[in-house]
This record gives C-alpha cells, structure tokens and sequence, in this order.
C-alpha cells in the first residue's frame, strides 16, 4: 500500500463503482468526503447523545436533586430511543437511500438536544435522554453509507474508521462537556444556568453537519439512490460479451463517460464534480477514472450485492438468519458493553478516586472513547489483512469477532474482581479492556457488508439495534448492583455474559451458502 492513497482518487471497481483504498485525506474527492461526513456526523451525533453524563454525576445531580437510582435509570432511559431508531434506520435506509436517513437523524435529533436545557426535574431528564437518544440511530446510516462507497478489500477498514472515529464523540463529550462547563461557571454564571448553556455547544454543530450532508455529498458512487441497481446490471450484461478482457489484478484506464449518471443533488454527476487530473489521451479526452479490473467471479456477484427495496418478506428471512443472529449477539457485547460502560466510568473513577473530582474523573473517563480514534479501526484493518492472507476467506473475519469477544470479557471479570484502587492499575486495566472491546465493534462491522449483501441496511440496523440492546441490559445489571454503585460486581457479571454470547454462534457459517455476492 502505498501513502499516496491516503489522499490520491482512489481506483474504483468498474462493477460497483466502489473505491479499493481510503482517501481520508482528501475532502474534495468524492469518496474523501463521503468518508469524512460519515465518520464526521456519528462523532457529532454520539457527543450530543452522551452530552448529560460528563456533568450528570455531580452538578445536573445536585441541580436537579437526583438520587443514584435516578441517574441510573436516565442511562437506561437513553438506550431505548436508539434502540427503536436503529432497528428501523436500516430498512429505511435500504428503501431511502443512507445519506437522507442520515441527515434526517441529525436534523430530527437537534430538537430535543436543544429543548434539553429546560429540564427541572428526574421526569423531564428520562422524557429529554430518551430523545436525545434518536441521535444514536446515525450509527446505521453511517455504516451503510461507509459499506456503499468502499469495495470489499477496504470496506473493513473504512467501517472500522468511520464507526471509530465517530465512536470518539463518547470520549470528546466527557471532554468538552466540562470543559465548556467550566468556562461558563468561570464567568460568573450559576451551576444551573452554566450546565444549561453548555448544550448549545453541540446544537449548534449537529445542526450545521445535517444541512452540509444534505448540500455537499452524493447518495451512492453512481448518482440517485433509485439508480443504484443501473450501473452493475450494465456491467454485468456487458461482461456476458466481453468476458475475457477482464484480467485479475490488472490496472486498465477506461473513459468515465460510459457510466456518467446525475448526482442525487440534481446537478452534475460525480466523475463531471471529480475532475481527475491526468495527461491526455490521443483521442483528446481527458475525463478518465482510474479502474481495476476484476475477477470473472466478482462480476457474477455484483448483481447480487445491490441493496434490494425492503419487502416484509426479505426482512423476514433476513433476520432469522443465523448468521444476523451471530452479529446481534457479538455486537450487543462489544458496542453495548460500550455504551453501559461509557455511562457509568466517570462515576466509577470518581468513586474509587474521591479525590479526582468532577472534572478530573470525567478526563479520565474520556481516554475509554477517544481510544476509538485507534482500537476500532484497527480491529476493521485487521480483519481486512486476515482475509486477504487466508485467500478472501470470511471465517478468518468470523475468528477475529469472536477471539475479541472472549478476550474482552476477560479483562471485564479481571477489572471487577480487582475493583483497583491505584489509578495507574485502574487507567491500565480499562485501556487493555478497551482495545478489544472497541477492536470488536471494528471486526464486526467489517464482516456484516458480507452477510446479506442485498440487505444490508437490514442487517446493519439490526446488528446496530441489538448493540443498543446490550446497552439497555448491561444498564440494567449496573442499575440493580448495590442500587447503581457497585461497579465492579457488574464489570465481572458482564463479562461472563460476553464470553458467553461469542461463543453461542461461533460455529455457524459466517455466509449462508449458496448466497450471490459477498465473498
């Protein structure tokens, strides 16, 4: 791999029109910025969704005159939202298109994020989280938008780092929460009036990512979501005719102007906005787009890997899939495991480190989401290198899920039954945690594109509802240890459960056989 990918227009398979690298760098290449908003608006929206736990513990608490128990249950509270969105974001993006359910989440989303600071009491904080908690959905259409413009050899990787660096929201919030917080109270406002002020902080820029995904980026790499399905039925028919041009792993150039279609915006289509800079060629046309070409075999399958409208019957047979279920269940321990620990860690350093404070405990707790800047996506990346070295084998993405699963509940039992009381083995022990729990969400995500290609905003809805799911239920076991506070017995109950659940579907086939497309 060469460093110039990280900003260069990528190659594009001419099947799907798909990238084979990440131009992170480069925001004005399409798949750059396609790549950007979507990593961009889950951070913005995962900050605002966990906007109230940084100041939660100690000053909305004595504000609002909450008890233990409440602050508890308003954790539980904002799962469920998010559990319902997520569940229906992905058909809705299988029949929408990801880049208007996105936007509409954000959009949606902002209300109540801006109504927060009129809550006075524990009913207006559950009624406030809980839809808060719409903005969580923006996970689905996140992945499914990543999924739709990267090809399999990176799709792992590109999942890895939009759900990654969007994960890092949960550790931004535990950081400027307070710290704006902080500032406000500096200047001579009261706690109640500061921690009010706070929100506008996030309103402000969850608003004004909507509106630019809205203004800025296409739907699919071929124009209209409703014209998603044109571009490889095309191909495919024209590969039926010319079957032996198509030479593995060989690099061709091939004029753009046989798939130029119009953008979802309704101006130009993204090869007339690209504008690719390269020497003329003899016929004086100088519009051309770098294409690999493929296999006989990928071609066969990409009429199979175009997302179909939802119908109640697919949906249906989607997810009684065993292999849905194996994703369910993985990915309700590792991001659900997340997000109950991300609720309560502030409070668990603050409990067995008194003397850290508000502030302090809350920085802490920020290292456990900022680590997604790196432990997520390097569990896509190496899910992404273990399948090409075992020849495009999907069991060697399935191995990975499961070996991070079980190593993660692991380190849970390990944390509580230490329950450490020296920071250094505290910070230590939740960092080595946090690599394989986070690792996890990477891996799962960079298996899901392959399962039910044709559906896969259903199956990414459904994997991104049951991590919601695992959310609510670990909530669950922290609210009913010792009344919310024993943090430690809930650590080690939870990671029983996680080793548990990896290994209930571990033997089942990551693909269904005799599925088209995914391999």
């Amino acid at each position: 791999m060469k460093l110039s990918c990280f900003w260069a227009a990528p190659e594009v398979n001419p099947i799907n029109r798909k990238a084979r690298s990440v131009p992170f760098l480069n925001v004005f290449n399409v798949y750059g910025r396609v790549f950007f908003f979507s990593w961009w608006g889950f951070m913005v929206a995962f900050w605002a969704w966990y906007a109230f736990p940084p100041l939660l513990t100690h000053t909305i608490k004595s504000n609002l005159q909450l008890s233990s128990a409440e602050v508890a249950n308003s954790n539980i509270v904002s799962l469920c939202a998010t559990l319902f969105v997520r569940f229906v974001a992905g058909p809705a993006c299988d029949r929408f298109g990801p880049r208007y359910v996105f936007a509409g989440l954000l959009l949606v989303g902002s209300i109540p994020l801006g109504l927060a600071p009129l809550v006075h009491d524990a009913q207006g904080l559950y009624i406030s989280r809980f839809f808060i908690g719409i903005l969580g959905g923006s996970f689905v259409p996140c992945q499914v938008w990543s999924t739709g413009f990267f090809d399999k050899n990176v799709v792992g990787t590109a999942n890895a780092l939009t759900g990654g660096w969007g994960n890092a929201g949960g550790g931004l919030t535990y950081f400027v929460m307070p710290a704006v917080f902080d500032s406000l109270a500096a200047r001579g406002y009261s706690d109640g009036v500061a921690w009010r002020l706070t929100f506008i902080v996030p309103l402000i820029i969850t608003m004004a990512t909507g509106v630019a995904m809205l203004l800025l980026c296409p739907d699919t790499p071929t124009g209209k979501w409703s014209e998603r399905h044109l571009h490889a039925n095309q191909n495919s028919a024209s590969d039926d005719d010319n079957a032996a041009t198509l030479q593995a792993d060989h690099i061709r150039e091939v004029p753009d102007k046989i798939t130029d279609k119009a953008s979802s915006t309704g101006g130009n289509s993204i090869h007339e906005i690209e504008k690719e800079q390269v020497p003329s060629q003899p016929n004086g046309d100088t519009n051309w787009d770098r294409e690999a070409a493929v296999s006989r075999e990928e071609t066969l399958g990409a009429e199979g890997e175009v997302v179909q409208k939802p119908t109640w019957g697919m949906v249906a047979r989607v997810l009684v899939s065993p292999q849905t279920l194996f994703h369910v269940l993985t990915y309700m321990c590792s991001f659900g495991g997340e997000l109950a620990v991300n609720a309560v860690l502030g409070s668990y350093y603050a409990k067995n480190f008194p003397s850290l404070g508000q502030t302090d405990s809350a920085n802490w707790a920020a290292m456990f989401g900022f680590l997604n800047l790196v432990t997520r996506p390097l569990g896509g990346a190496v899910s992404d290198v273990l399948y090409r070295a075992a020849g495009r084998s999907v069991w060697a993405k399935k191995i990975w899920v499961v070996a991070c699963g079980c190593l993660t509940g692991a380190l849970l039992i390990l944390i509580g039954r230490l329950d450490p009381h020296r920071l250094p083995a505290m910070v230590g022990l939740v960092a080595l945690m946090a690599v394989f729990l986070e690792a996890g969400n990477g891996a799962n995500f960079a298996l899901v594109p392959h399962v039910h290609p044709h559906a896969n905003g259903v199956v990414s809805g459904t994997t991104g509802a049951g991590g919601n799911l695992g959310g609510v239920v670990f909530a669950i076991v922290f609210r009913f240890m010792d009344a919310g506070t024993d943090y430690a017995k809930a650590f080690w109950v939870i990671g029983i459960i996680t080793i548990g659940l990896n290994l209930s579907l571990c033997w089942v086939a990551p693909v269904p056989s005799g599925q088209v497309g995914g391999r």
